[in-house]
């Protein structure tokens, strides 16, 4: 993404375009004003905006337009209660999970994102199935993901999960870094374009990787415990900060519940290996089980997948497929109760109707 060189609002700092400017156009003529998501908490939203800072109220019309920490909107400054949202831009990125609550609504993480920094403890074992759902959730937002393999210095061999990762998450970038040590953080550094949000579970390192990409120990660091390498979430909420070299980083707490919502396309790029053998299954509806010709169990059969990989495939396929089938239901019963409240509305106006002289 580029960015101009001149900053006629403020706020290219926080990743304001030419093209943003454009889309913001017919809201400038109504009197307001470009503002950025920094942080949202307790139904307010900390809005920066050229003068600064504000706080501001807003309406969220259903849960996927809920403002969230990246979104860009249009904020009317002066009102009798304060600044307040009107409406959000566009947005060119979303990571969204399905809703915490298993509702059929999806929840959006962080919005206009360019990077995708998956943070994963190398003190503790690979876990092969969170690394997969979560490049699957990356890859879906329409931003680039990168792995990070965080505390280098407490691994045994490095190198040998860098590899293992990079198989669970082809075509992405996996480094090995160290804040102690400051291994692979230049490296980072310089693949990091744009807006980067880092995800990843607790205990995984993010505060301080992210204190050390900010220059400055801006957010708290928790310890882990020794058993099992887990966290406390010292992150309660999304905030973004801008980077000292360009560019704004949006750190999250740490994600205990990683459900997938509508990741068709995500699931496809982390399993692209299974997806180019399944082209070459004898049918076209083959399910890899026992059906002559499968090519996905001949490359099993020969070593060269490993069965828990169909397993991972196979079980995001049909959590992926469980919320779609929700939200199809969800908006079955919404336009039914809507045709239900037209057909209460004209039998209202009929009966007033008929009652007339």
């Amino acid at each position: 993404m580029s960015y101009p060189h001149t900053d006629p609002s403020g706020l290219s700092r926080y990743g304001w375009t030419d093209a943003l400017e454009r889309i913001f156009t017919g809201h400038a003529g109504a009197g307001l004003v470009p503002a950025r998501i920094a942080r949202v908490d307790r139904g307010l939203c900390t809005a920066i905006t050229s003068s600064g800072p504000v706080r501001a109220t807003f309406v969220a019309p259903y849960p996927l337009l809920t403002p969230c920490t990246g979104d860009w909107a249009a904020l009317r400054p002066g009102t009798d209660s304060g600044p307040h949202l009107v409406e959000l831009l566009p947005r060119h990125s979303a990571i969204v999970r399905s809703s915490a609550s298993r509702s059929s609504h999806g929840q959006v993480l962080a919005a206009n994102v360019d990077t995708v920094v998956i943070a994963l403890s190398l003190a503790t074992p690979l876990d092969a199935a969170k690394l997969e759902r979560l490049a699957a959730l990356a890859w879906e937002s329409g931003a680039r993901p990168v792995v990070v393999l965080t505390k280098a210095d407490l691994a045994a061999d490095p190198g040998a999960v860098r590899a293992e990762a990079g198989v669970l998450a082809p075509g992405v970038d996996v480094l090995a870094t160290s804040v102690t040590t400051g291994q692979g953080i230049d490296a980072l550094a310089a693949l990091l374009r744009g807006t980067t949000v880092l995800l990843g579970p607790s205990g995984a390192g993010k505060s301080s990787l992210a204190n050390t990409l900010l220059g400055q120990e801006v957010l708290a660091a928790g310890e882990v415990r020794a058993q099992d390498g887990k966290g406390r979430h010292t992150t309660v909420r999304r905030e973004l900060l801008p980077l000292p070299g360009g560019g704004v980083l949006i750190d999250t707490p740490g994600l205990r519940g990683i459900s997938l919502h509508d990741a068709a396309d995500g699931l496809e790029q982390v399993f692209a290996e299974i997806e180019g053998l399944a082209a070459h299954c004898r049918f076209g509806d083959c399910a890899h089980d026992s059906e002559p010709g499968c090519a996905v169990r001949a490359a099993i059969g020969a070593g060269e997948l490993p069965e828990r990989r169909l397993r991972s495939y196979r079980k995001l396929q049909r959590e992926n497929a469980w919320a779609a089938s929700r939200a199809d239901a969800r908006l079955r019963d919404e336009r039914v109760d809507r045709q239900k409240s037209i057909t209460r509305h004209l039998r209202a106006t009929y009966r007033f109707r008929d009652r007339q002289p």
